[in-house]
Protein backbone atom coordinates (compact mmCIF):
# COMPACT_ATOMS: atom_id res chain seq x y z
CA UNK A 1 0.00 0.00 0.00
CA UNK A 2 1.49 3.32 -1.00
CA UNK A 3 1.74 6.43 1.17
CA UNK A 4 -1.19 8.18 -0.52
CA UNK A 5 -3.58 5.25 0.02
CA UNK A 6 -2.44 4.90 3.63
CA UNK A 7 -3.06 8.61 4.26
CA UNK A 8 -6.53 8.36 2.67
CA UNK A 9 -7.38 5.32 4.79
CA UNK A 10 -6.22 7.00 8.01
CA UNK A 11 -8.13 10.23 7.26
CA UNK A 12 -11.30 8.33 6.40
CA UNK A 13 -11.05 6.20 9.56
CA UNK A 14 -10.47 9.33 11.63
CA UNK A 15 -13.59 10.98 10.23
CA UNK A 16 -15.68 7.82 10.77
CA UNK A 17 -14.59 7.91 14.42
CA UNK A 18 -15.20 11.67 14.76
CA UNK A 19 -18.67 11.35 13.21
CA UNK A 20 -19.53 8.46 15.52
CA UNK A 21 -18.27 10.23 18.67
CA UNK A 22 -19.98 13.54 17.83
CA UNK A 23 -23.24 11.67 17.21
CA UNK A 24 -22.97 9.44 20.28
CA UNK A 25 -21.86 11.85 22.94
CA UNK A 26 -23.10 15.27 21.84
CA UNK A 27 -26.84 14.83 21.32
CA UNK A 28 -30.22 15.96 22.60
CA UNK A 29 -33.52 14.17 22.01
CA UNK A 30 -36.24 16.66 21.11
CA UNK A 31 -39.59 16.18 22.90
CA UNK A 32 -41.73 16.33 19.76
CA UNK A 33 -44.39 13.98 18.40
CA UNK A 34 -43.35 10.64 16.97
CA UNK A 35 -39.66 9.97 16.95
CA UNK A 36 -39.17 13.66 17.65
CA UNK A 37 -35.70 13.75 16.23
CA UNK A 38 -32.30 13.46 17.78
CA UNK A 39 -30.21 16.60 17.46
CA UNK A 40 -26.50 15.80 17.43
CA UNK A 41 -23.21 17.21 16.16
CA UNK A 42 -22.32 14.22 13.96
CA UNK A 43 -22.99 16.26 10.84
CA UNK A 44 -20.11 18.58 11.71
CA UNK A 45 -17.28 16.08 11.04
CA UNK A 46 -19.30 14.65 8.14
CA UNK A 47 -19.31 18.02 6.37
CA UNK A 48 -15.68 18.71 7.26
CA UNK A 49 -14.75 15.38 5.68
CA UNK A 50 -16.82 16.06 2.54
CA UNK A 51 -15.57 19.61 2.05
CA UNK A 52 -11.92 19.03 2.93
CA UNK A 53 -11.32 15.55 1.52
CA UNK A 54 -14.08 15.02 -1.03
CA UNK A 55 -17.29 13.17 -1.71
CA UNK A 56 -15.93 9.68 -1.08
CA UNK A 57 -14.54 10.51 2.36
CA UNK A 58 -17.71 12.42 3.26
CA UNK A 59 -19.89 9.53 2.15
CA UNK A 60 -17.93 6.85 3.99
CA UNK A 61 -17.48 8.91 7.17
CA UNK A 62 -21.17 9.75 7.37
CA UNK A 63 -22.52 6.34 6.42
CA UNK A 64 -20.31 4.29 8.70
CA UNK A 65 -20.01 6.80 11.56
CA UNK A 66 -23.72 7.39 12.03
CA UNK A 67 -24.85 3.84 11.21
CA UNK A 68 -22.38 2.60 13.84
CA UNK A 69 -24.03 4.98 16.31
CA UNK A 70 -27.42 3.47 15.45
CA UNK A 71 -26.11 -0.07 15.94
CA UNK A 72 -24.47 0.63 19.29
CA UNK A 73 -27.06 2.96 20.84
CA UNK A 74 -30.23 0.93 20.42
CA UNK A 75 -31.46 2.47 17.16
CA UNK A 76 -30.48 -0.71 15.29
CA UNK A 77 -33.54 -0.76 13.05
CA UNK A 78 -32.50 2.67 11.73
CA UNK A 79 -28.91 1.68 10.81
CA UNK A 80 -29.49 0.59 7.18
CA UNK A 81 -31.55 3.71 6.48
CA UNK A 82 -28.99 5.95 8.17
CA UNK A 83 -26.20 4.29 6.20
CA UNK A 84 -27.89 5.19 2.89
CA UNK A 85 -29.29 8.62 3.84
CA UNK A 86 -26.22 10.00 5.57
CA UNK A 87 -23.91 8.41 3.01
CA UNK A 88 -25.89 10.25 0.31
CA UNK A 89 -25.64 13.49 2.30
CA UNK A 90 -21.84 13.20 2.50
CA UNK A 91 -21.49 12.25 -1.14
CA UNK A 92 -23.73 15.02 -2.49
CA UNK A 93 -22.22 17.68 -0.19
CA UNK A 94 -18.72 16.66 -1.27
CA UNK A 95 -19.73 16.51 -4.94
CA UNK A 96 -21.19 20.01 -4.83
CA UNK A 97 -18.10 21.33 -3.04
CA UNK A 98 -15.84 19.74 -5.68
CA UNK A 99 -17.79 20.49 -8.87
CA UNK A 100 -19.80 23.69 -8.44
CA UNK A 101 -17.81 26.78 -9.34
CA UNK A 102 -18.10 30.00 -7.39
CA UNK A 103 -17.34 31.55 -4.07
CA UNK A 104 -16.70 28.69 -1.65
CA UNK A 105 -18.91 30.07 1.13
CA UNK A 106 -21.87 30.02 -1.25
CA UNK A 107 -20.95 26.61 -2.65
CA UNK A 108 -20.65 25.11 0.85
CA UNK A 109 -23.97 26.70 1.81
CA UNK A 110 -25.59 25.15 -1.28
CA UNK A 111 -24.12 21.78 -0.28
CA UNK A 112 -25.60 22.14 3.23
CA UNK A 113 -29.01 22.95 1.74
CA UNK A 114 -28.82 19.86 -0.50
CA UNK A 115 -27.84 17.73 2.51
CA UNK A 116 -30.75 19.00 4.61
CA UNK A 117 -33.17 18.15 1.80
CA UNK A 118 -31.73 14.62 1.57
CA UNK A 119 -31.99 14.23 5.35
CA UNK A 120 -35.58 15.50 5.58
CA UNK A 121 -36.87 13.44 2.64
CA UNK A 122 -34.86 10.34 3.56
CA UNK A 123 -35.85 10.23 7.22
CA UNK A 124 -39.44 11.24 6.51
CA UNK A 125 -39.92 8.20 4.25
CA UNK A 126 -37.93 6.02 6.65
CA UNK A 127 -40.37 6.90 9.42
CA UNK A 128 -43.34 6.34 7.10
CA UNK A 129 -41.97 2.83 6.45
CA UNK A 130 -41.17 2.12 10.11
CA UNK A 131 -44.31 3.65 11.66
CA UNK A 132 -46.83 3.11 8.84
CA UNK A 133 -48.06 6.68 9.30
CA UNK A 134 -47.75 9.73 7.01
CA UNK A 135 -48.34 12.37 9.72
CA UNK A 136 -46.22 11.21 12.67
CA UNK A 137 -42.88 11.66 10.81
CA UNK A 138 -43.56 15.39 10.44
CA UNK A 139 -42.47 15.74 14.10
CA UNK A 140 -38.88 14.83 13.19
CA UNK A 141 -38.43 17.50 10.54
CA UNK A 142 -37.56 20.38 12.93
CA UNK A 143 -34.81 18.33 14.59
CA UNK A 144 -33.40 17.21 11.25
CA UNK A 145 -33.30 20.78 10.00
CA UNK A 146 -31.80 22.04 13.26
CA UNK A 147 -28.90 19.57 13.33
CA UNK A 148 -27.84 20.13 9.71
CA UNK A 149 -28.21 23.92 9.88
CA UNK A 150 -26.26 24.01 13.16
CA UNK A 151 -23.46 22.00 11.55
CA UNK A 152 -23.52 24.30 8.53
CA UNK A 153 -23.27 27.43 10.69
CA UNK A 154 -20.11 26.02 12.27
CA UNK A 155 -18.55 24.29 9.24
CA UNK A 156 -19.01 26.83 6.43
CA UNK A 157 -16.87 29.59 7.96
CA UNK A 158 -14.44 27.09 9.49
CA UNK A 159 -13.68 24.84 6.52
CA UNK A 160 -11.83 27.38 4.36
CA UNK A 161 -9.44 28.16 7.20
CA UNK A 162 -8.91 24.47 7.97
CA UNK A 163 -8.48 23.59 4.31
CA UNK A 164 -5.61 26.07 4.04
CA UNK A 165 -3.93 24.47 7.09
CA UNK A 166 -4.34 20.94 5.70
CA UNK A 167 -2.79 21.99 2.38
CA UNK A 168 0.19 23.40 4.30
CA UNK A 169 0.63 20.09 6.18
CA UNK A 170 0.75 18.05 2.97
Amino acid sequence: MNSSKTKELVITALFIALTFVATMFINIRLPLMGNGGLVHLGNLPLFLAAFMFGKRTGMIAGAFGMALFDLISGWTLWAPFTFVIVGAMGYVAGLIAEKVPGKKVLVYSLAIIAAVVIKIVGYYFTEVILYGNWVLPLGSIPGNIMQVVLAGIVVVPLVARLKNKVVQIN
